[in-house]
């Protein structure tokens, strides 16, 4: 456990296994713990490295009073991937935490063998004349005028992510209960400097279609219809590939950490 100094802030990260590097990045208004239980089941292959996201947990901005573009973000996880010294690497991102892996990998391909992009929640990817493509404004107005809970409300009706697949144990379940008690602390944060960020990126077509490294999207077995799954399909529509299965829904790393870490491993080692 560390924080390493980036322009700007100081990201809590941590550091388990040995290996290539896997750099997990989490999304939305969540953090390293995330990973808590898929990264000792992915430790005796991959030198694992998990963070907070800037404004997140334990990654604290100089400014909280600013927004923080996914570029800003993909430069610390850059930053975090040279702190810790290996080059080019492995890289999973869920759910916003996908959307910086993708501009991690548009900007800096050398740096990466493969990203993995579990179901990024880019809302310009969707088709024309999907009212989905407008809900990332819609959120943003309702939580300037209204405050936190309406537009968090109108954030999981829009994108479907109320319900999901049950956890796969009782300590998944509790996972789920801690992850959401911690959305609480960061949410005002992401509603105010990141969410619109994240929702309204444009993934690089172009370079991500000309570079080295391997993209593979993913989407959640159970989470077809929504927002990021649908985004996902979209994404890999548009790089002329296949989506990848994986087990559970949108929050399957804390929902099925055993089936969801045997599937990364199986996608990664091809």
């Amino acid at each position: 456990m560390s924080h390493l100094t980036v322009p700007g802030a100081s990201l809590y990260y941590e550091v388990t296994g040995s290996g290539p590097v896997l750099l997990m990045i989490a999304g939305g208004t969540d953090d390293a713990r995330d990973y808590a239980d898929v990264a000792p089941l992915l430790a005796d292959a991959y030198t694992v490295v998990t963070y907070d996201c800037r404004g997140n947990s334990r990654s604290h901005p100089d400014d909280p009073s600013l927004d923080v573009p996914v570029e800003v973000h993909a430069d610390d996880a850059h930053r975090l991937l040279l702190a810790v010294g290996e080059d080019p690497a492995f890289v999973f991102g869920n759910s916003s935490g996908a959307q910086i892996g993708l501009a991690l990998t548009a900007t800096n391909p050398g740096g990466v063998h493969t990203v993995v992009a579990h179901e990024p929640p880019a809302a310009k990817l969707l088709p024309d004349g999907d009212p989905r493509r407008e809900l990332p404004e819609e959120v943003y107005d309702l939580y300037r005028q209204y405050g936190a809970g309406p537009a968090i409300s109108a954030l999981a009706a829009g994108t479907g992510l109320a319900g999901g697949p049950a956890p796969e144990s009782p300590q998944a379940a509790e996972r789920m209960q801690d992850k959401l008690a911690r959305m609480g602390d960061n949410v005002e944060f992401f509603l105010a400097h990141t969410a619109l960020q994240f929702t309204t990126f444009l993934p690089d077509i172009a370079r991500l279609g000309a570079a080295s490294s391997r993209v593979v999207v993913a989407v959640g077995e159970g989470s077809a219809g929504q927002f990021a799954h649908d985004a996902g399909l979209a994404l890999a529509g548009r790089l002329g590939t296949k989506t990848e299965p994986f087990p559970g829904g949108h929050s399957a790393p804390v929902t099925h950490p055993t089936a969801f870490a045997r599937k990364l491993r199986e996608v990664l080692r091809v």
